[in-house]
C-alpha cells in the first residue's frame, strides 16, 4: 500500500516507520521540505520492508494520507487538499485539546475527525486512528512486551479495512470502535491517556489497552 504522511514530527516519524516495517512504501511531506527530506533519509537506513521517500508539500499520492499535524493545521490541511483527498483513506491522529484550560477544544456533539471530513468533502474516507497512541511507543510498537491496541472508527467499512491493515503489518493490534462518531470518545480518551502523564509519571511510554 502507499501511504502519504503529512507532518515529519514525532508522530509522523512514528507512523513511517511502522508502516515501513510492515512493507508499506511510504512519501513523507512537510511544509519544510528540507525536513521530510532528512526524515526519509533516516528511515531509508533501517531495516524495514517497505520505502520512505520525501514528497514536496502538497503532493498527495497515496491510497492512504495520514494528517500527523496538530488539530488546526489538520483542519487547514483538510480544507486546502479537499480536491486531492477525494477518493482517498484520510486518517485523523489529532486530540482536539485547548491547552490553556487542558479542555477538549471541540464541542460535544462533534469531534476534530468529523470537523476533518466535514473540510474535506463527502469523497473522502475519514478515519479517526492513532490518536490514543504516544510517538515513542508507537515507534516501539509494544510496551511491556504487548503489542500497542491502535482504536479506529470510520463509516467506510472498506477504509477501516485499510488502516487496520497498515495496523497489522506493523505489529500492532487495531481495535475498531465504530463509526466515526466515536471518535468524540476516542479523543476523550487520548485527552485522558495525556491527563495521567504526570500522576503515573509514565514519561509518555505508556499505552491503552484492552485486555480479555
Amino acid at each position: 500500500m502507499k501511504v502519504t504522511i503529512i507532518g515529519a514530527g514525532n508522530m509522523g516519524r512514528a507512523l513511517a516507520t511502522r508502516f515501513a516495517a510492515g512493507g508499506h512504501d511510504v512519501a513523507i511531506v512537510d511544509r519544510d521540505p528540507a525536513e521530510a527530506r532528512r526524515l526519509a533519509d533516516e528511515l531509508s537506513l533501517s531495516q524495514a520492508r517497505g520505502t520512505v521517500s520525501a514528497a514536496e508539500a502538497g503532493e498527495v499520492e497515496g491510497e492512504v494520507v495520514v494528517l500527523a499535524t496538530y488539530y488546526a493545521t489538520n483542519k487547514e490541511l483538510a480544507r486546502q487538499l479537499a480536491p486531492r483527498l477525494a477518493g482517498r483513506v484520510v486518517v485523523d491522529i489529532s486530540n482536539p485539546i485547548d491547552f490553556a484550560t487542558f479542555e477538549p477544544a471541540t464541542p460535544s456533539d462533534t469531534s476534530a475527525a468529523e470537523e476533518v471530513a466535514a473540510l474535506a468533502g463527502p469523497e473522502a474516507r475519514v478515519v479517526k486512528a492513532f490518536n490514543t497512541t504516544f510517538a515513542g511507543t508507537l515507534a516501539a510498537g509494544s510496551v511491556a512486551g504487548q503489542p500497542l491496541d491502535v482504536f479506529l472508527a470510520g463509516d467506510s467499512a472498506e477504509a477501516k479495512a485499510a488502516v487496520a491493515q497498515l495496523i497489522r503489518d506493523g505489529g500492532l493490534r487495531p481495535v475498531d470502535a465504530g463509526p466515526l462518531r466515536r471518535a468524540r470518545q476516542l479523543e476523550a480518551l487520548g485527552l485522558l491517556h495525556i491527563a495521567l502523564q504526570e500522576p503515573l509519571n509514565s514519561g509518555y511510554s505508556s499505552a491503552v489497552k484492552v485486555v480479555a
